[in-house]
């Protein structure tokens, strides 16, 4: 069975970068999307960002300019780079992956990790 690993969590102060990757068991070429999704205490989950196996990206709108999607296909690992990182970010964060459908912010994905905490402090 299909596995992801998210790693990259910590705190940080306002204004500070956090680089969260998440591997998988399987080549990332195999799935058709994946993304990272995020869920802060008392709040729902939402969308952070996606990227289609084409290379397409798309963010959520507070996060755009700030966070960057990278793929490393040799290594079966999707980062995402956070920069001025702001309180709200604070947050678990999930890696996920489609295998097949469409790939967008209100997509549906199969796969999902285990989370890795991101806190940001004013």
């Amino acid at each position: 069975q299909a596995r992801l690993s998210e790693s990259g969590g910590g705190s940080v102060h306002a204004g500070g970068s956090l680089r969260l990757s998440c591997t998988a068991s399987e080549n990332t070429n195999d799935y058709f999307c994946m993304g990272w999704f995020r869920q802060a205490p008392g709040k729902e989950r939402e969308p952070v960002a996606v990227i289609a196996r084409n290379g397409w990206t798309n963010y959520e709108d507070s996060v755009e300019g700030r966070f960057t999607l990278s793929q490393d296909s040799a290594k079966n690992t999707l980062h995402l780079q956070m920069n001025n990182l702001k309180p709200e970010d604070t947050a678990m964060y999930y890696c996920a992956a489609g295998i097949s459908g469409t790939c967008s912010l209100t997509a549906r994905f199969d796969v999902w990790g285990q989370g890795t905490q991101v806190t940001v402090d004013s």
